[in-house]
């Protein structure tokens, strides 16, 4: 099993284990080499020593690597490591689709048919390359934090089912077709009749057939009529409800011809969802109950009887015959084999029963025990109990140091102190302190307080040593490892951050190079992992100060720079460079845009000369205005009769029209002074 911090192939880094199947267990990893997560899976051991299943696993998984769609999750890798064998994947941020239904309950009309969709032109760009995927169900279905909806483990069925492990490790019976529940032949429609049951259940909430064995559930996908999505789902438009029957027919020459036919009908049904367009088969022959024989009931069986999902669906194994699913299709000998086995069965029961009562009362006696056997089982629980109450005081003792005692002197000082702790040998280790036989070490210091019963490992002494450790450092792993096991030594590795030395290579051994160690000791090669690498914050919505100051916790630096944003408060992050989510390294400066808020754009305005109205008045001057779009002036100034010239204005900011107001002076016949007011909207030119 792979754990934090190991690397495969001296590139990815294993973050930690994301999940598991039949097959394969499945980690998170970072790829040190294009700074991004992966998603890597890796066959069980079962499956990895077989060397003809192996072969075929990487030559389908190679096959699919050749599949680039936006709705298939890529493989980028495939490769073996130390008997190991995995692919290495795209990494897709979300959940899978049953974990989805299972949490919505079921999807709407739009919400199912979009997702179809999607898986569909996943499926169709496989079939086009002359790749059947044979487990479409949900569990294979993920959809991403962004809602784009990705097909997984192309090609992996088709290894499995081809080595004939198909049974034991693939997908589940509720998803399979019935040609794939007898172990027929299987093309692309088979998948389509899967990505059918994965509608009907994603509109429904539920599965159409489901049992208490995988038998039971095989049996249905052949024989049993679907029960109509819409009796779970009244309002489900009728063209849906077509596709889906269409999609899920027993026989594959009345199901949809090909992915793109089926593609056409669900882009269809959002445009003209109560319409019923589906053009359904000829029913001729394909409505009568299909009864199963022995022959084909022995195979099913066979490829179905064990079948367990890829996502750890766990599924009941056979408990035998369910008497009213198989009473449709026994032949009368068998019936007749049935009635007698009962018979058998039902003589056992009773005889087995007598035998009971008998014991009971002392009349027989079938290695039984008499009154002494039970007064001994008596008193021993209470002797047991008596221990557990006694373990539950937990009683400790403190440690006494073994140090330079042999093995069996160091039994007697713990028996002698009674000391009640189990004492152990861990492994040999030199040492210049302590002779050869003598314990160097223990695993539980003096003076410490440890519980009774507990364990406590020393460590004996083999000697001083005698081989001096070469200096590998700055070594490839591959060949300090040769260099130390030439010397006799045992050697590991662990791994570290350096800035020094180039990642995997070596920092440093631990014991250190130049001190004496025993053959057969063991040599920890310290790994660099070369700069740490971190990733890039998303720092939308922080301040500068906030944003400088995450970088910092992280290890990096930040440089800001300035830029105007229509949508970004002044003041706060804009964006990064490098961008969100991208893996450095620690000290790498990021460039921090900070918004200075919306740019002040600038306008100017000149009006036409001012004219006095031609109503017979005499004017003596006047005033002109301008106001911006809110009505606050912008400009204003007054003029006298002879020359009122035009209203200039220049550095209008963040306004593009506004009102020009102007009010005309003049004196009537009985000398008051008048005005009279003009208004119009005025455009004002951007600079």
């Amino acid at each position: 099993m792979l754990t934090e911090g190991m690397f495969i192939a001296d590139r990815y880094e294993i973050v930690g284990k994301i999940g598991a199947g039949g097959m394969s267990d499945v980690y998170k990893a970072k790829d040190h080499v294009l700074g991004r997560f992966v998603a890597i899976k890796v066959l069980k051991q079962e499956f990895s020593e077989d060397i003809n299943f192996v072969t075929k696993f990487r030559t389908e998984a190679q096959s699919a690597a050749g599949l680039e769609h936006p709705n298939i999750v890529n493989i980028y890798d495939v490769g073996s490591e130390k008997d190991m064998h995995y692919i290495v994947m795209e990494f897709i941020e979300g959940i899978t689709l049953k974990t989805y239904i299972e949490k919505k309950g079921k999807l709407t009309f739009k919400e199912a048919v979009s997702i179809a969709i999607q898986v569909g032109r996943g499926i169709e760009a496989a079939h086009n390359k002359n790749i059947v995927h044979r487990d479409i169900k949900p569990q294979n279905i993920i959809i991403s934090t962004e809602g784009k909806v990705k097909v997984t483990d192309f090609g992996i069925a088709r290894a499995a089912s081809v080595n004939t492990i198909n049974s034991d490790v693939m997908g589940s019976v509720h998803y399979s077709s019935p040609e794939q529940a007898r172990n027929g032949f299987v093309d692309g429609k088979s998948d389509i009749y899967s990505l059918g049951i994965v509608m009907y259940e994603m509109v429904t909430g539920r599965v159409p057939f489901d049992g208490d064995t995988t038998v039971a559930v095989a049996i249905r996908h052949l024989q049993e009529e679907m029960v109509s999505p819409r009796a779970y789902t009244p309002d489900l438009p009728v063209s849906l409800e077509k596709i889906i029957q269409k999609c899920t027919q027993k026989n594959p020459d009345r199901r949809y011809e090909n992915m793109e036919e089926l593609l056409a009908d669900l882009r269809k049904s959002l445009i003209s969802p109560n319409e019923n367009f589906v053009v359904m088969a000829s029913t001729e022959n394909n409505g009568k109950t299909r009864i199963v024989e022995k022959e084909e009931l022995d195979a099913i069986r066979q490829g179905a009887g064990k079948v367990t999902s890829a996502a750890e669906e766990e599924l009941p194994e056979e408990p035998g015959k369910d008497e009213e699913e198989e009473e449709g299709f026994l032949n009368p000998n068998m019936e007749k084999a049935m009635t007698i086995g009962g018979i058998v069965a039902a003589v056992i029961i009773v005889a087995i029963i007598v035998c009971l009562i008998g014991n009971l009362f002392g009349i027989l006696h079938f290695g039984g025990r008499g009154k002494s056997d039970t007064e001994t089982e008596t008193e021993t629980e209470t002797e047991t109990e008596t221990e557990t109450e006694t373990d539950s005081d937990e009683e400790t003792v403190e440690m006494i140091s073994l140090l330079g005692l042999t093995y069996e002197e160091a039994l007697s000082a713990l028996e002698k102190a009674e000391l009640d702790i189990n004492l152990k040998k861990g492994d040999s280790i030199s040492s210049d302190e302590y002779e050869e036989g003598e314990i160097a070490a223990q695993s539980v210091e003096k003076g410490d307080k440890i519980q009774k019963g507990s364990d406590v490992t020393v460590s004996i002494s083999s000697g001083a040593g005698n081989v001096v450790i070469k200096d590998v450092a700055n070594y490839k792993l591959t060949e300090a490892k040769q260099i130390l096991e030439e010397q006799g030594f045992t050697v590991n590795s662990d791994y570290d951050y350096d800035e020094d030395v180039q990642q995997g290579y070596v920092i440093r051994t631990t014991p250190e190079a130049g001190s004496s160690a025993k053959k057969g000791d063991t040599i920890t090669l310290i790994i660099s992992r070369g700069i740490e690498s971190v990733q890039v914050p998303d720092l939308a919505g922080y301040t500068e100060s906030e944003a400088m100051t995450a970088l910092e916790e992280l290890g990096l630096s930040g440089n800001k720079q300035t830029d105007y944003s229509e949508t970004v408060e002044e003041g706060y992050v804009i964006s990064t460079d490098p961008v969100k989510d991208k893996f450095v390294d620690k000290g790498t400066t990021v460039t921090v845009t900070v918004s200075l808020g919306k740019k002040d754009v600038y306008y100017s305005y000149q009006s036409e000369p001012l004219t006095p109205p031609q109503d017979g008045n005499t004017y003596t001057g006047g005033k002109v205005t301008v106001l911006d779009e809110a009505g606050e002036s912008l400009w204003s100034t007054t003029f006298d009769g002879t020359n009122p010239g035009k209203a200039t204005v220049n550095n209008i900011v963040n306004s593009s029209s506004g009102t020009l107001n102007v009010e005309w002076y003049y004196t009537d016949a009985d000398g008051n002074q008048k005005t009279n007011t003009v208004s119009q909207s005025v455009t004002f030119t951007q600079q």
